[in-house]
């Protein structure tokens, strides 16, 4: 049984298809997805896709987001996790974070609405998602100010100090996609070299599509389907059985987002 840490299967890319998706997803042994909202806006839909294939999910603002919202949405952030508290299936705080690879970002904007995400997350218990691009430093920073329930620092791509850093504070860090890519050499051996515990497995659909989807002429959708050969290639960047790293991989899923544990099948 595999678990996709990240994906965004509510996303409007989805909507033609989005059944014989998750049959994929399942066929394949993809048991659990987790969705991560990015903007109040989509928080109904996030949802009502989560429930409907029992799947789990996460709210916040997502950095690439925050010019679309406005400060008073941190408190409809906050009354959404009031309002689902007591949903099993609601098990983070995210994709909340810092993007600092676009153009011109607003860091100051972004750095907002990221702490005060973060002490919503301290409020109400719950671990995070984190979206870090070029931005590991900063993110760093204000987590060690506000200490949140561990969680999760997706599609990690910094330095091997950086990913310590981390994993201190609790989180563990997400490979996916593109540890495929043979020119991904740092995320290579990062999935190589870190410790069992510090990792979980995430496609972030339908982005970060793996190197077989991906062609000179076309970029493909990417699925939770294509997680367990994502996991393949990581089995062997790790040198350890596939059966292994699947039984690795859900123990860091469960630590990492605890609430996941009563959702996950016994088999």
């Amino acid at each position: 049984m595999w678990i996709d840490t990240h994906c965004h299967l509510d996303a409007e890319v989805f909507d033609a298809d989005r059944d014989a998706v998750v049959a994929r997803a399942v066929a394949a042994g993809v048991r659990m997805c987790v969705l991560a909202a990015g903007h109040p806006e989509h928080f109904a839909q996030t949802v009502a896709v989560a429930h409907r294939y029992g799947y789990a999910y996460a709210l916040g603002i997502h950095p690439l987001w925050v010019d679309r919202a406005e400060e008073s949405d941190i408190e409809r952030v906050r009354e959404a996790l009031a309002r689902h508290r007591d949903d099993p299936r609601l098990v983070a705080v995210g994709e909340i974070g810092l993007d600092h690879y676009v153009a011109e970002p607003d860091h100051a904007r972004q750095e907002w609405f990221y702490r005060e995400q973060l002490r919503l997350a301290r409020e109400v218990d719950l671990p995070v998602i984190l979206h870090v691009r070029r931005s590991v430093d900063t993110l760093l920073k204000h987590l060690r100010r506000t200490q949140v329930a561990g969680g999760i620092a997706h599609a990690y791509n910094g330095s091997r100090e950086q990913a310590l850093a981390l994993l201190a504070c609790g989180l563990r860090l997400g490979f996916g996609g593109a540890l495929t890519y043979e020119g991904s050499r740092r995320i290579r051996a990062h999935a190589a070299e870190l410790p069992d515990t510090a990792w979980v497995l995430e496609t972030d659909s339908p982005d970060i599509p793996p190197a077989w989807l991906r062609r000179a002429e076309h970029v493909g959708r990417n699925e939770p389907a294509e997680l367990p050969r994502i996991a393949a290639i990581m089995a062997a960047l790790r040198g350890c059985r596939l059966d292994e790293l699947a039984v690795q991989a859900r123990v860091n899923s469960v630590a990492a987002l605890p609430r996941l544990a009563a959702l996950l099948p016994l088999d």
